[in-house]
């Protein structure tokens, strides 16, 4: 890391919050590889970017309900100023809610907290936190989980019977089906709500995703270790890279890696964000 970028780093308060929850209420339905991807992103944070080990909050498991998680956010948030930088990484599953009241089917993207079947945690909820960041301050979000979809159960082989994978793919969606909520009939023409009320050029933070609104996304095992995909291979790119490299063309590079997988992971922000060094 450069001498320049070193000073940046001391000169700013870094805060984190990562989450990661394997378990879930619903039987078939739990992950792998949630828990080492929030630990992952926190050692990472610590050993190479200089965030200190007591201003980065894990949330793992029965930890992570929506009102810790929220709680957590607000505190990573509170007193953020010019130059702070601080990172949220989620690993999760992810679903949605449907809004079938107009002409067109839409839906709110959610992330699905430890306690998803009293609660969820909406795309709104987040941009409601995240829009009240002060100017210059510097936040990173990540989040590996899926935002639509119709499968019910996390295992490939239980969405496709008869196949399997040496990898132990499982999806990061969970179906609306099994909280009792509307499924869309079709949600691959369905259009997400919030994204037409909260354009790139108006976001505070830079955003990487697992996958498109469209997809899904994966938790596999690695090299002897679970982890969401996209996760997996951001690790490898950042460490290949010497922890030096912009988020544009870490995105890039995990599209180059992710290739066996069909996930599209996005990034999302202002074109000044985007070609930021990481964590910086």
């Amino acid at each position: 890391m450069s001498e320049k970028s070193k000073k940046l780093i001391k000169s700013n308060k870094r805060k984190a919050l990562c989450v990661g929850i394997n378990d879930y209420p619903y039987a078939g339905n739990d992950l792998n590889g949630c828990v080492n991807d929030a630990k992952a992103w926190a050692e990472m944070l610590v050993k190479n970017f200089n965030f200190a080990n007591g201003d980065v909050n894990l949330l793992l498991d029965s930890q992570a309900t929506k009102k810790n998680t929220l709680d957590a956010l607000k505190n990573l948030l509170t007193g953020a100023k010019a130059g702070d930088h601080l990172v949220y990484t989620n690993s999760s599953h992810g679903s949605y809610v449907a809004d079938t009241d107009g002409d067109e089917e839409k839906y709110d993207e959610i992330i699905c907290p430890y306690d998803i079947d009293a609660n969820q945690i909406v795309d709104d909820d987040l941009r409601g936190l995240f829009e009240n960041l002060p100017k210059d301050a510097r936040l990173t979000v990540i989040l590996d989980n899926c935002f639509s979809g119709t499968a019910t159960r996390a295992a490939v082989s239980d969405i496709l019977p008869g196949l399997r994978t040496p990898d132990d793919r499982r999806v990061r969606f969970l179906s609306p089906a099994l909280r009792g909520l509307t499924v869309l009939a079709n949600p691959w023409t369905a259009k997400p709500k919030t994204r037409i009320k909260y354009p790139e050029s108006k976001m505070h933070e830079v955003l990487l995703s697992g996958c498109s609104d469209k997809e899904y996304s994966y938790d596999a095992y690695f090299d002897g270790v679970y982890h969401g995909a996209m996760t997996f291979y951001a690790l490898q790119a950042i460490r290949a890279a010497n922890y030096q490299l912009t988020y544009a063309q870490l995105h890039k590079r995990i599209g180059n890696l992710i290739e066996d997988y069909p996930q599209h992971p996005h990034l999302e922000g202002t074109t000044a964000n985007k070609k930021r060094q990481i964590f910086l």
